[in-house]
């Protein structure tokens, strides 16, 4: 099987596959292959915080055009997977194919396979390209073709617990992903000084309290399976449900916009978490808060309408919050813009790259002394990648 994940995520991913039991782990660019029974691959849907989607390879050939893709489709013996009365969606990905469109290789593709259904039954299964029964992942690099069945269905980034978000909210797997290379494990307090939507909060409370990354869920892909299997899913999410632990420490948000907090209100009820986390309406100016040591991870707003005189304030006013009040805390910063983290005024011991979207980004951990150890902090040089 193949788990998709972010740029970045793939160690990290690699290292939650292994925990569920996973055989033969590789991470590869952006995704880990692994190998696993069907409770193996329920388990990646439900368990794992950064998969976006979990592929179950059927097929693999070389193409030389379209007329070899629609081909080879057509041999692959579809009514194994579905029925003639359930819907489907095909997604291609080319690189270096003499097929130069995606949605063409897309297309061929669907013909093919009702071409088959047609000729074996005289009837065809018909396409939803939002909720379908099975959805069908062609991936083509060079001439070398792999055809695989979607596990998860809609993309696992969608927990279900998110039911209003403010402004370009950060992705769920994203979040989730940098609390886990933050190396935060829920022995200490967490903050997010500006939570927008709250999804850092509530991605780090579910791993806090081992709440199974798909619990709020309604839908998997392979619950439209003909091999879906009923009672071993009721005995994964019934063991994960037993797997749940206390959390003693404290997670705190704040955002300066009243807009934000309530929508992180809702999203929090929504979760069934706004008792377990606190939410404050203040500026990181003014915000105090009873804990003197845990991790910070924000993800600053950036606005590309910003000038720079905006974005270096933002940064300048974020490290001076930063070194008047968390003293005894690691704080991460997520940033978009790669040139600001330098605005800041502290010496990054870590910064790691990512992506968010097609956006490059640092992930940048400042490691904040009080007292005689002040000096450490203070940086005039320019930090290794």
């Amino acid at each position: 099987m193949i788990a998709k994940t972010f740029f970045g995520l793939e160690e990290v991913l690699a290292e939650e596959l292994k925990n569920i039991g996973a055989d033969n782990i590789e991470p590869i660019s952006r995704a880990v292959s692994f190998e696993g029974d069907l409770s193996t691959m329920y388990k990646a849907n439900y368990l794992c915080y950064t998969a976006i989607r979990i592929l179950k390879p059927i097929a693999t050939f070389t193409v030389g055009n379209e007329d070899d893709l629609y081909n080879q489709i057509k041999k692959i013996v579809w009514w194994d997977y579905m029925d003639v009365n359930q819907t489907l969606a095909i997604d291609a990905v080319l690189s270096y194919s003499q097929i130069t469109h995606s949605k063409f290789a897309a297309l061929k593709s669907k013909d093919a396979l009702v071409d088959a259904f047609r000729d074996k039954f005289g009837e065809r299964p018909s396409v939803d390209p939002i909720t379908p029964d099975l959805r069908i992942n062609i991936h083509i690099f060079r001439e070398n073709c792999t055809v695989s069945i979607d596990s998860s269905g809609s993309s696992l980034h969608k927990r279900g617990y998110r039911v209003a978000v403010d402004k370009a909210p950060i992705n769920e797997v994203l979040a989730a992903g940098l609390i886990k290379l933050s190396g935060w494990d829920g022995s200490t307090h967490l903050i997010d000084p500006m939570c927008g939507s709250g999804t850092i909060l509530i991605e780090a409370a579910l791993q806090a309290f081992g709440i199974a990354a798909g619990y709020y869920r309604k839908d998997f892909g392979f619950k439209h399976w003909k091999d879906f299997d009923a009672e071993l899913w009721k005995k994964i999410q019934d063991d994960a449900l037993d797997n749940q632990k206390d959390f003693e420490h404290r997670i705190i948000g704040s955002d300066r916009s009243y807009k934000a907090i309530n929508i992180a209100e809702e999203n929090l009820k929504s979760a069934k978490l706004h008792k377990d986390i606190e939410l404050r309406k203040s500026t990181l100016e003014d915000l105090t808060f009873p804990i003197s040591e845990g991790v910070m991870i924000t993800n600053p707003p950036y606005d590309e309408r910003l000038d720079e005189e905006d974005i270096k304030g933002l940064y300048q006013m974020i490290g001076d919050q930063m070194k008047q009040k968390f003293q005894g805390f690691n704080a991460w910063i997520l940033s978009g813009n790669l040139e600001v983290l330098k605005f800041v005024g502290l010496r990054p011991s870590r910064k790691i790259i990512m992506y968010n979207g097609a956006i490059e980004c640092r992930f940048a951990k400042f490691e904040i002394y009080g007292g005689s150890k002040k000096g450490k902090y203070m940086n005039k040089d320019k930090s290794p990648e």
